[in-house]
């Protein structure tokens, strides 16, 4: 039988099993995937870490959580349609898709609405696109917050990270100056990509100031410190301009935006439904690069999860099936 990786009991990336399991069956209004890469995603381990509460309970059916069970694991994949539901029209048997929003996708197969397909450009890898809609719907999100335009400079925070690369190159097509914080030996990718790379720690603020001197007019925070706070909140007057996706409870009382899927927190559902077609076509064109780091076997979610956690390396991680 197929496998599906799953938290034994919350904790460490150690409690991750693969188990058999049938099958699955699509609902009539549903297909079945046959999954050929399924993004790996710090909401994923602060799901099985047990910090699963931190879901808005109105949200957490989307997220895989429930009181009484172990939270499911995968929000991304792409794969090829093998079964539709009978009353699904617009995708048929062999269709290759990229699935997102999608729950349980640490899987050979998923079932999941039609709603959550979008094709799968021919030009993009399974890893790619199975890697792409996450980080690149939650940049997206965050731009849109801080109401990012053509002629705004911008710091990113975590400019390398998975999020924080999809930020600077969305940020960068948009006609905006970006600063991007990452390690140094990130600085040559950031480049690459037509950001200022600047390094974090101790006088990050008078760096900043020192490539930007006349203002930053936003700022998205994809690293979480108190020090990506502090030097936002220092250098963007407008407190709306700010937007951050992690982090400690500072955010809510700082009156920026704080997004993601905790309580109070703004998820961004229909400006991320709604970019997931746009992110597909410009990545398909080449105008939007999806970094893979490394490619995992399911059976080695634990080992991914791992390398995840400790984020020494630029890009997404993937499973394999």
């Amino acid at each position: 039988m197929p496998g599906i990786v799953r938290p034994t009991a919350y904790g460490s990336p150690d409690v991750l099993r693969v188990f058999e399991q049938p099958i699955p069956r699509p609902a009539a209004d549903e297909v079945l995937v046959r999954v050929h890469a399924a993004g790996v995603n710090p909401i994923d381990w602060k799901l099985y870490s047990g910090t699963f509460h931190a879901v808005d309970d109105s949200n957490q059916d989307s997220f895989g959580v429930s009181l009484d069970s172990l939270p499911a694991l995968g929000l991304e994949c792409a794969g090829v349609v093998t079964a539709t539901g009978a009353d699904v029209t617009g995708a048929r048997i062999g269709d290759e898709v990229i699935v997102y929003p999608v729950t349980a996708a640490y899987a050979e197969y998923v079932t999941a609405p039609v709603t959550s397909l979008i094709p799968k450009p021919a030009t993009l890898t399974w890893p790619e696109a199975g890697g792409l809609m996450l980080t690149g719907t939650t940049a997206t999100h965050t731009l849109h917050a801080v109401g990012l335009g053509r002629g705004d400079t911008v710091l990113v925070h975590g400019g390398s990270g998975g999020v924080g690369l999809m930020a600077v190159q969305l940020a960068v097509a948009q006609g905006a100056t970006v600063l991007a914080t990452a390690a140094h030996r990130n600085h040559g990718l950031l480049r690459e990509l037509g950001a200022v790379p600047i390094a974090y720690g101790p006088g990050l603020l008078d760096r900043v100031r020192a490539v930007a001197p006349d203002r930053v007019t936003a700022a998205v925070d994809c690293a979480g410190t108190d020090e990506a706070l502090n030097t936002s909140l220092e250098l963007v007057a407008d407190r709306r301009r700010i937007a951050s996706i992690t982090g400690t409870d500072r955010r809510v009382h700082a009156g920026i935006h704080v997004i993601g899927n905790g309580p109070g927190q703004d998820m961004g559902t229909d400006i991320r439904h709604a970019a997931r077609a746009d992110l597909a076509a410009r990545a398909g064109a080449g105008e939007l690069r999806v970094f893979i780091d490394t490619c995992y076997p399911l059976h080695e979610a634990a080992l991914a999860h791992k390398t995840g956690i400790a984020g020494h390396a630029p890009g997404k991680l993937v499973l394999v099936p």
